[in-house]
């Protein structure tokens, strides 16, 4: 397993990115990891495990371009610091991230095989279990 938690670079020296791809200009790796490891108590596991297997959805060679934009698109909505329903927010404060991801688990479904939903459980018990 390659784990990326420990990556420090951004979207422009992903592969999976380009400098013309308008929807991964706000996403990086070192913000969603940044995010992750900071809210993972406080989004709960329901969040952490979607926007986990959109991340590593998004890492398979096989996920298309279009795909890769959708998820992109929502990873870089729950790691931006100002969004519908501010994170900090008692309770509610993830919800409006939870439907971004979800939507976007749902557009995407198909490249959510059991590989990205192992390494997606296998990430999430570090911080859950």
């Amino acid at each position: 397993m390659v784990d990326n938690s420990n990556h420090s670079g951004n979207h422009s020296e992903n592969p999976n990115h380009s400098e013309n791809d308008t929807a991964s200009h706000d996403y990086s790796d070192a913000g969603f990891w940044h995010k992750v490891k900071l809210f993972a108590k406080n989004a709960g596991l329901d969040v952490i495990d979607k926007a986990l297997c959109l991340y590593y959805a998004a890492q398979r060679p096989d996920t298309p371009k279009w795909a890769k934009t959708v998820i992109f698109g929502a990873l870089a909505y729950f790691i931006a610091p100002i969004d519908a329903i501010p994170d900090l927010t008692p309770v509610v404060g993830f919800s409006d991230d939870l439907g971004a991801l979800a939507a976007a688990l749902a557009m995407v479904s198909m490249y959510i095989d059991d590989t990205v939903k192992s390494l997606a459980a296998e990430k999430s018990s570090a911080w859950f279990d």
